[in-house]
């Protein structure tokens, strides 16, 4: 885990003295968001939040999806999940789907007013008659009840999906405003495992809307640049804790030194 920390301190940092642009992803843009102190300490002083363990299950889902939708692709043909939704659109065939698809290339913008280099990973994208790009996300869930967009969680799977609109527009693309979420529940009511996990796969319509993006890029790059700590998150759960952890500990190193002044020693 030091490792870790010590090769993060000293990547992809933030120097206002720089006048290089700086690259931003999609998933930093929501930490600032999130909280603009755990943001601060990420990307200028190189201390991030502890790492989550990695949705193994969910990048299966993901990668059979692409598999499954890139016949399609291949073929020209609507998807049957498309069709039963009613979508009039094709998987789109493009030279840079897969760059588009890399996590560490994506589709990229310069924003020169805050000098960041904006970048973001797809899942797919769909074109219509009209010649619109559509952005898909795909996700996977296991969950009782119908599968929607609802819970206030999600607010960052909205934004995700309205930086890629962003995103696209900037790269001289007709994005249609309505994106899709390809949703996979995995079923839990069946009488027994038998080596296998089924899903029914729903399609949600969002309606984004991206006029928030350069406003939030302007203010992430104002609290780069400041010397003073930014303000918490209120839904931040990680700076509490930080706080509580280094106030629990003070008071140990408090304690630990009262004692060494009392204490006879073996050299008093």
């Amino acid at each position: 885990m030091s490792q870790y920390y010590n090769s993060k301190r000293t990547r992809n940092l933030f120097s206002p003295e720089s006048q290089e642009p700086f690259k931003l992803s999609r998933s930093k843009i929501d930490l600032f968001i999130e909280c603009p102190r755990c943001f601060y300490l990420d990307r200028r002083l190189g201390v991030g939040r502890p790492p989550g363990f990695p949705f193994t299950l969910n990048s299966a889902v993901d990668f059979l999806l692409k598999k499954e939708f890139d016949i399609h692709r291949k073929h020209k043909t609507t998807h049957p999940l498309m069709e039963k939704y009613g979508i009039d659109a094709v998987p789109i065939q493009h030279h840079d789907m897969e760059m588009w698809r890399d996590n560490f290339v994506g589709i990229q913008h310069l924003h020169k007013p805050s000098n960041f280099i904006i970048t973001g990973a797809i899942d797919d994208l769909w074109v219509n008659k009209k010649g619109e790009v559509i952005i898909v996300d795909y996700k996977a869930t296991s969950k009782d009840e119908e599968v929607n967009l609802d819970a206030e969680w999600q607010d960052g799977y909205k934004r995700q999906m309205e930086v890629y609109q962003w995103l696209f527009k900037q790269n001289g693309f007709t994005v249609s405003p309505t994106g899709y979420f390809v949703y996979a529940n995995g079923r839990k009511d069946k009488e027994a495992f038998d080596g296998k996990l089924e899903f029914e796969v729903s399609i949600i319509a969002y309606k984004g809307k991206t006029d928030w993006v350069e406003g939030v890029l302007i203010d992430a790059q104002k609290t780069l640049t400041g010397d003073s700590i930014p303000k918490i998150g209120e839904r931040c759960d990680y700076c509490p804790y930080r706080n509580s952890a280094g106030e629990a500990l003070a008071k140990i190193v408090k304690g630990a030194k009262a004692n060494l002044k009392t204490e006879p020693t073996l050299f008093s």
